[in-house]
């Protein structure tokens, strides 16, 4: 019975940060740690002090993780990123609060001698017997060390200490083709100390150092053993995480600013998938039935801070019982019948909404992908200034050094103008041709929908409605926040700089508009939007004949396509895989290879010569979803080479033993819970559950 660990991390806001640039601003961002393993970074917020974040995530870690760490960090396109300070919470600390913390947290300095990461590999055990007993270490590798030196590596050695007698290991030097080996270094070195009983220390010191020719070593951590506790189970050996040592006093708490966090530590004990079958049935029929009994008392009985969790449980396990048009039908249904505002339809935060927004994220993202792809693709590589705003506008030197002039405000705006008309025709055209790219279980939902409203509001007068219905999901909730923030939506590796991030804000507000039905441009605070009226109205068009062809299903296609489409609910990820010949002593780095289809699903890994479908993934996605599949495997390494054994050597850590025990960390321990995971029913009906019983206790 499998005990899984989630955290819930809303990062918010932050108030009152130091200025770091000239500008007497700051362009902040958050890191977040798990035990020094990176596991987020937020989006930056350029030239301000008071910057708001509001990104959610649900992280799924081992249940012994120590503490999650927020740093506040200050981007510069010029030089390192500086550290403006930080937030710990440790695991005890999130234990006592089981509904979560939430509040404001005062950001503190960093303390490098506190900021350190990696484990080592030890034996400490007590040897002889009598006048002759001995406390011996044998201090064997490390791994995942701090970089401290300018080139990337590290020159680490161990000092180990005990009664007031010192012992020091090699150093193992580091240079810029052996960083990995800095990281990762291997000693093999055993010391010995006479074990003496009347020792007022009673403490055994295993301390990590980064040796430096010209400066001050710098530290990297430590264990700490007690030879007391050692006489009882007489020898410890394993991976231990280094510590840091004791905190320094803090002073001017506050003087940094403060950091919003809202962050909920949960442990669920997962049973069998047999004893959730009583409840997955009675969902399912209830489904299939067009019964709203059940779906009505989640409905009401829903609070809003987990509404979007529940909608994503029920998303998942309806979609993964190819009942998910059915299920968002019914909620359509509940929320059609409490409406009697048109204008008021799915603009509350509802179950259906988080519902139907949830199940965009889940089922298309690889349409909205396909669509939205070439178009950013675009922005982020021609980094071009644009601004509509007259308030905003900056003024800009052109042409060369000899004859450059200002450029007036009418100018930028033009240009602007220009390009974003480029831009917003480009994406209105892709997502106007994007009809065969749709699958069809949204095409399917989408039809729901659109018949749904039409018949909730027949009058003439209200035609529109039912266009607007699909828009501000398809529009307003899935295409215009992907746009806005590509990275939460893996369209990028990372976030976009300041001019790309304005340009992506101008091209949503345009999408907003153009899912409105054109009716939110004129006449409102941002009347300088007007220039993109026309190429918005031209959208608006486009976009009731893209509606038209989306809900247009046969019945018989439907009912052929939705039961392809249950079974391949459960596909994890597939696409092409490349496997290379060996010859010799290394792989071939030529046109020798194979090109073979890979799928990777909920049963089975298997590769083909011709792919049964048309699913391409990135090479990461799959493997990362690999690594997310085998996450309860006890037999995984804990370690692996991330090189290659070239010639008689790893290329990675220059290890001779081909055999020999891997130089990386593997990083399965932590991961973040996203919306393309594989399919885990038992999860899913267990968080159900959850959520019932307490919908119980709070109606006793």
């Amino acid at each position: 019975m499998p005990q899984r660990s989630s955290l819930f991390i809303r990062i918010v806001e932050g108030k009152n940060l130091p200025a770091k640039d000239i500008t007497g601003s700051s362009d902040p961002y958050c890191i977040v740690k798990i035990d020094n393993e990176v596991i987020i970074r937020t989006a930056t917020v350029w030239k301000t002090l008071f910057p708001f974040w509001g990104e959610e995530y649900e992280v799924h870690l081992s249940p012994n993780f120590h503490c999650v760490s927020f740093y506040v960090m200050d981007e510069d396109a010029l030089s390192r990123d500086d550290v403006i300070g930080k937030v710990c919470l440790s695991q005890s600390l999130l234990m006592e609060s089981p509904k979560g913390y939430s509040g404001w947290l005062s950001l503190t300095e960093i303390d490098l001698d506190e900021e350190v990461q990696g484990e080592l590999h030890l034996q400490i055990e007590i040897t002889g017997s009598g006048a002759a007993r001995k406390l011996r270490c044998t201090v064997f590798d490390a791994r995942d060390l701090a970089r401290k030196d300018r080139n990337g590596a590290s020159d680490p050695f161990v000092r180990v200490r005990y009664n007031g007698k010192t012992h020091e290991t090699s150093v193992s030097r580091g240079d810029c083709y052996r960083e990995r080996r800095s990281c990762y270094p291997r000693w093999n070195e055993t010391f010995e100390f006479e074990l003496d009983e009347s020792a007022t220390e009673k403490l055994c010191v295993v301390e990590v150092w980064d040796w430096d020719l010209v400066s001050r070593n710098d530290f990297l951590g430590k264990v700490v053993f007690n030879v007391q506790g050692l006489e009882t189970v007489q020898r410890e050996e394993g991976w231990f995480l280094l510590r840091p040592e004791k905190s320094k006093p803090r002073v001017d708490e506050g003087s940094l600013g403060s950091l919003h966090l809202q962050v909920q530590l949960r442990d669920e004990m997962v049973l069998p998938s047999i004893h959730y079958q009583p409840l997955v049935q009675l969902l399912c029929q209830e489904v299939r039935a067009g019964r709203v009994h059940l779906m009505t008392l989640i409905d009401e009985t829903t609070a809003a801070e987990c509404r979007q969790e529940v909608a994503v449980n029920l998303v998942k396990l309806f979609l993964g019982h190819g009942l998910a048009t059915e299920f968002l039908d019914l909620l359509f249904e509940l929320e059609l019948d409490k409406t009697d505002e048109p204008n008021t339809l799915f603009r509350s935060n509802s179950l259906a909404s988080k519902s139907m927004e949830s199940f965009l994220k889940v089922a298309g993202m690889q349409y909205l992908h396909q669509v939205l792809g070439p178009t950013l693709r675009r922005v982020f590589e021609e980094k071009r200034y644009v601004e509509l705003d007259p308030s905003k506008v900056e003024s800009r030197e052109v042409g060369c050094s000899s004859l450059h002039r200002i450029q007036s405000e009418s100018d930028v705006i033009q240009q602007s103008a220009q390009l974003l008309q480029s831009y917003l025709a480009d994406l209105l055209a892709a997502i106007a041709g994007s009809v065969k790219a749709c699958p069809v279980v949204i095409r399917a939902t989408f039809q729901r929908l659109f018949k749904r409203v039409g018949e909730r509001f027949p009058e003439e007068k209200d035609q529109s409605l039912k266009f607007i219905a699909v828009t501000s999901f398809l529009c307003l909730r899935f295409f215009s926040p992907a746009i806005m923030s590509p990275k939460l939506f893996h369209l990028r590796e990372k976030h976009a700089d300041a001019r790309a991030s304005r340009a992506l804000l101008l091209l949503a507000k345009a999408v907003q508009n153009v899912g409105n039905l054109g009716t939110s441009v004129t006449g409102t605070k941002e009347a300088w939007m007007a220039p993109l009226q026309p190429a918005i109205q031209q959208g608006v068009a486009q976009m009731k004949q893209l509606i038209l062809q989306l809900v247009d299903i046969e019945e018989k296609e439907e009912s052929d396509l939705q039961e392809a489409l249950s079974l391949q609910s459960q596909v994890v990820k597939e696409g092409p895989l490349f496997i290379y010949k060996n010859k010799g002593k290394g792989p071939l780095l030529s046109p020798s290879f194979k090109k073979l289809h890979f799928s990777l699903t909920s049963d089975a890994l298997t590769y083909a010569k011709t792919p049964n479908s048309k699913c391409v993934n990135e090479l990461n996605q799959w493997l990362s979803a690999l690594r997310k599949v085998c996450v309860n495997n006890t037999h995984m390494l804990c370690s692996y080479h991330p090189g290659i054994f070239r010639g008689d050597k790893w290329s990675c850590c220059h290890q001779k033993d081909r055999a020999d025990r891997g130089c990386g960390k593997t990083r399965h321990g932590v991961m973040l819970r996203e919306w393309n995971d594989p399919l885990d029913p038992n999860l899913e009906a267990q968080l159900i559950f959850r959520h019932l019983l307490g919908m119980r206790q709070q109606m006793r």
